[in-house]
């Protein structure tokens, strides 16, 4: 004889065959004839996409909701995830320390020891604060270092990875690796000036590197401006060398390009012992890695800007590596270990607290979306930004998304309707999408999610833009 049901079995059972009906439901629904379209231009079926549009404050039930329980890549929309963790648990004035030490007396402008700088994972230590870093270091009286500069970059626990094994393009800067002292982005970022009176361009490399043979100049050359840096023949593939094979043409005026440097271990050495020599100070020793003593005392610190500033470059400009070292940071703070095992648990944790599990829990990897392995659903993001729009912080968030039309990686991408939105963009190889915050005509703030995993997925952009006008209009 069957058990009776009790009623709050009953309610379970209910609870759980409404969730299974709810994939069901979702897959009867129609999609706006516009998106529709747009997807079939794409040649990406609606199997391959997840949409989600809902009022922000999670009242109503959602004006869309298309295949949002099945976890998808998200690409760079899991800076969201990232960002959103980093505010609401160091808060939007968190502030990076960077420590410097000595080891010994200054006598004459000569410091008779070691100077240390221990890296604390500070994701915007670029070229115009580390120059200030050794203007303070020049304020101590310092003047020429008889031992050696020694870099302690101990606070993160990460193996040495290869900047190539994402994609094949490690001399692109969007794959430098996280480090404790992340130093402008291990990248050089090479200037071209041309001189017609002696038909050459002049190249300036910034930061110097230390011990990096520089090529200086290289000839003029007639013609359109065009793919000039190929015509260039950028030969930067040597750590002990950066040249050129062939010619600059005079039609592209002043240009720059950052290309990352070719031994990335190397490059805070590189660059922290090319600075000082070029502020004209000299170096008995060497600049090399190790720890600083224990019963030293910093005699400063650097700070860096604040995580509000900061995540404003993570997820305007979608850069992968400040959104790493802001990953690695939160689990150097809260579980005490820079690692990246140590970062996924903490924000495990702090997402089965803050935003529950009823959506299902992300797959968690670096936390910039640089990943084959990271997932989320719609539902369980959308549910985030819910949280989100309802949070102290939701100002800074928003704030730090890319505005359609005005700003960021949607400077390009303003709304047919007229409307505005702030979303955040992301593109892999097969996922592609946008996820953030829509203002509609009606004066309603909606969530929204657009992903698409497909061999076509970044040509689903004009679908996504099509879903997002269609949320503006409301009224």
């Amino acid at each position: 004889m069957p058990r009776p049901v009790l009623p709050r079995a009953r309610s379970a059972l209910c609870l759980a065959t409404l969730a299974a009906l709810l994939p069901l439901a979702a897959a009867a629904q129609a999609l706006p004839p516009e998106v529709e379209a747009a997807l079939a231009r794409a040649k990406v079926p609606r199997e391959a996409v997840t949409l989600l549009v809902a009022d922000a404050d999670g009242v109503r039930p959602p004006r869309l909701a298309w295949r949002t329980q099945v976890p998808v890549n998200p690409a760079s929309i899991m800076k969201l995830v990232t960002t959103y963790a980093g505010l609401d648990l160091l808060g939007p004035a968190y502030t990076w320390n960077t420590p410097v030490y000595i080891d010994g007396p200054v006598r004459n402008g000569v410091l008779e020891g070691n100077l240390y700088i221990r890296g604390q994972g500070d994701p915007k230590l670029v070229i115009e604060r580390l120059w200030l870093l050794m203007r303070r270091v020049q304020g101590l009286g310092i003047q020429s270092i008889a031992g050696d500069i020694v870099l302690d970059r101990s606070a993160f626990d990460t193996p040495e990875a290869d900047p190539a094994a994402f994609d094949g393009e490690g001399l692109r800067p969007y794959n430098a690796a996280p480090d404790a002292l992340l130093v402008n982005f291990k990248s050089v970022v090479m200037s071209f000036q041309p001189n017609r009176a002696n038909s050459t361009a002049q190249v300036s490399f910034d930061p110097p590197l230390l011990g990096v043979a520089m090529q200086s100049t290289l000839p003029l050359s007639a013609g359109e401006c065009g793919d000039w840096r190929t015509t260039i023949g950028a030969e930067v593939a040597d750590p002990a060398r950066m040249g050129f094979s062939g010619s600059y043409p005079a039609a592209c005026g002043e240009k720059s390009w950052a290309v990352a440097y070719a031994d990335p271990g190397r490059y805070a050495a590189r660059a922290i012992g090319g600075l000082w020599t070029e502020m004209g100070h000299p170096l008995k020793g060497q600049v090399r890695d190790g720890r600083v003593p224990p019963e030293l005392k910093p005699a400063f610190e650097l700070s860096s800007p604040p995580l509000a500033e900061v995540i404003r470059d993570i997820n305007k400009y979608s850069n992968n590596v400040m959104a790493q070292q802001l990953f690695l940071t939160l689990g150097l703070q809260q579980k005490k270990r820079g690692s990246l095992e140590a970062s996924r648990t903490a924000i495990r944790q702090w997402w089965n607290d803050r935003i529950g599990t009823g959506e299902g829990q992300p797959v968690f990897d670096n936390g910039s979306g640089l990943s084959r392995d990271e997932r989320i659903s719609a539902a369980a993001l959308a549910k985030m930004l819910q949280v989100a729009w309802r949070s102290p912080v939701m100002p800074e968030l928003m704030s730090s998304l890319p505005a359609s039309g005005v700003d960021g990686t949607l400077r390009r991408r303003a709304l047919r309707s007229g409307g505005a939105a702030h979303l955040k963009t992301g593109t892999l190889r097969d996922a592609a999408g946008v996820a953030g915050y829509v203002h509609g005509a009606s004066g309603r703030r909606y969530v929204l999610v657009a992903i698409a995993n497909h061999g076509n997925a970044a040509a689903a952009r004009p679908a996504f833009d099509a879903l997002v006008d269609w949320a503006t209009q409301d009224n």
